[in-house]
């Protein structure tokens, strides 16, 4: 665990993947060095670190990155404005203590199938863990949680283009009418539903 400071290696390849050629957020810039690996591919980054010690870090870190916005100050004012995105690292702390409402305001800076990243997740914690139910539970989100190392787990989210069909998972099976498969003896009728027997 970084305890905040800075990216893993595996986290910084994942960021760097789901970041090409996309409009992308950070916040929680740190040291800066998730807002790299997001900058070397991404289309544009805004990126936000409310401390100022950590701000001047990043700042020379991310020197010469002409599609990199660093911004010194709090995201839940910075972003907003400048949303929708396509990919939102989620790397600052006050997620996992308040995930209901942070993650509602996070969830509202992504378009339509923008990702959602967090990571410092201790894979298959045992008992209740807020910040990982809220995201793999919540109405607007396709989840999945991914093991980055063996002692570490980021989840990755995307937005539902329509969430009042969220009850409706398509990565898991769903109940229906009789479809016609290869086992069936009868091709279907005309009005698509298996002849019987």
């Amino acid at each position: 665990m970084t305890a905040g400071g800075s990216s893993i290696p595996e986290v910084q390849s994942l960021l760097s993947t789901l970041a090409v050629g996309k409009r992308c957020a950070e916040a929680g810039t740190a040291y800066g060095e998730g807002a790299l690996a997001i900058a070397k591919t991404a289309r544009s980054l805004v990126t936000v670190e409310i401390d100022e010690s950590r701000a001047e870090i990043a700042k020379a870190r991310l020197r010469g990155r002409r599609n990199v916005e660093l911004i010194v100050g709090d995201w839940h004012d910075a972003l907003p404005p400048r949303a929708p995105f396509e990919l939102l690292f989620l790397d600052g702390g006050a997620f996992k203590r308040a995930p209901s409402e942070e993650g509602s305001l996070a969830i509202e800076l992504l378009g339509v199938g923008g990702m959602l990243v967090i990571d410092h997740l201790t894979p298959g914690l045992a008992g209740h863990d807020p910040a990982r139910e809220s995201l793999l539970g919540h109405p607007e989100l396709v989840a999945r949680e991914l093991r980055t190392t063996l002692r570490t787990a980021a989840i990755v989210a995307a937005r539902r283009d329509r969430p009042w069909l969220s009850r409706r998972d398509p990565l898991r099976a769903t109940p229906r009418a009789h479809a016609w498969t290869s086992r069936d003896r009868r091709a279907p009728s005309p009005r698509g539903s298996a002849a019987s027997s």
